[in-house]
């Protein structure tokens, strides 16, 4: 894919989400801003919106909105000019939307890109607003193929790409093409969404457009995407990214089977690999073994630990002899010796697990 520059071309990215599925990471910090190959997920997503010409973007905030202002400012350090919108009670989709283009500078007829915060994407963002401008269209919804689109919205297409339907999950889907995420609307589209009112461009808006005869097409390719909305999915995320499997301007060092932030120690004796981040001033002592995983800023893993596919908070402790998998560990939290965390185990920032509290087998 060739990346097509569009000048001028302004963004509204949706972050206003709890990202409940993620607690306990997201109790103190939205999920668009946890920690994902070294950075906050959104300089991603930012980096690469303005590798296709983007320089302006609205954020679509809600909660914990001030957060985002802090770590991304007026967005100069990105070479982008960002703008905070905020909802004081949340819109849906649709509403969000329309409260965030209260700050474009576009005109009626211009293409307007939305993106969703918890995407990842290697998708072609600029050879999809080529084709909505070039056909004319109200809206261009990417489109990505999974194995198990019943979990999904399906999205059915005609021989020339225009949406004919936009069905809710169901266990018998049409197909296994599903809404991606990412949005082109011509802004007099957005404009007519009624302001102030909660409304879902999924279930109201596009449905509506489509009954009603505008172009709505999809805009469908098989490039890497993952949503990151459960544990598994970002630790996915953040490990695809440093192992180079989506490439990303906003990666702090070369691809490779780990990263180590600035500060961190890690033993020569210890065995790091699978993509996994070790945090700024994280420690991971001799004997202990890490894979695939997230460890979060000054976090500790103690020696002969065993930590993969999962997530160690920031500050948090993990004891000798240790052994997590597919396990969130929140921030400060303290796991002690002989404990077993397996299979979507999640500890609650600041909880202190003694010697063998928590075990999947009965052998010590």
């Amino acid at each position: 894919m060739t990346e097509t520059p569009l000048p001028k071309l302004e963004a509204i990215l949706l972050v206003g989400g709890q990202g409940t599925r993620l607690r306990p990471l997201t109790l103190g910090t939205p999920k668009p801003l946890l920690p994902t190959a070294g950075v906050p997920f959104l300089a991603h997503q930012l980096a690469r919106a303005r590798s296709f010409g983007v320089r302006r973007i609205v954020f679509a905030t809600s909660y914990r909105a001030e957060m985002f202002s802090e770590a991304f400012g007026d967005g100069s350090a990105f070479g982008l000019s960002l703008e905070y919108m905020t909802e004081e009670t949340p819109l849906g989709t649709g509403g969000a939307i329309r409260n965030a283009a209260e700050a474009l500078t576009c005109g009626p007829d211009d293409p307007v890109l939305v993106l969703n915060g918890d995407i990842l994407s290697g998708h072609d963002i600029g050879d999809q607003v080529a084709t909505h401008v070039a056909r004319r269209a109200a809206i261009t919804l990417h489109l990505t193929e999974v194995d198990d689109p019943s979990r999904f919205g399906c999205v059915p297409t005609d021989a020339d790409g225009r949406v004919t339907a936009f069905l809710e999950k169901t266990p018998n889907p049409v197909t296994n093409r599903i809404n991606a995420g990412c949005y082109v609307f011509t802004r007099s589209v957005i404009d007519s969404i009624p302001a102030g009112e909660v409304v879902s461009v999924e279930r109201e808006t596009f449905p509506g457009l489509i009954e009603g005869g505008a172009l709505v097409l999809g805009y469908a390719d098989a490039s890497y995407w993952l949503d990151v909305g459960t544990p598994a999915a970002f630790v996915r995320g953040s490990r695809d990214l440093v192992l180079g499997r989506l490439a990303s301007p906003a990666l702090p060092g070369p691809t490779g089977d780990f990263l180590a932030l600035p500060g961190a120690e890690v033993s020569a004796e210890a065995k790091i690999d699978g993509g996994s981040v070790v945090g700024a001033r994280a420690v991971v002592e001799s004997g202990a073994q890490v894979t695939g995983s997230v460890l979060g800023d000054d976090c500790v893993v103690r020696a002969g630990a065993s930590v993969t596919d999962s997530v160690v908070g920031a500050g948090a402790q993990i004891a000798s002899g240790a052994v997590l998998c597919d396990a969130v560990v929140g921030d400060g939290a303290v796991v002690g010796p002989g404990n077993e965390l397996l299979a979507g185990s999640r500890v609650w920032p600041g909880v202190v697990l003694p010697e063998c509290a928590v075990r999947f087998s009965s052998d010590i």
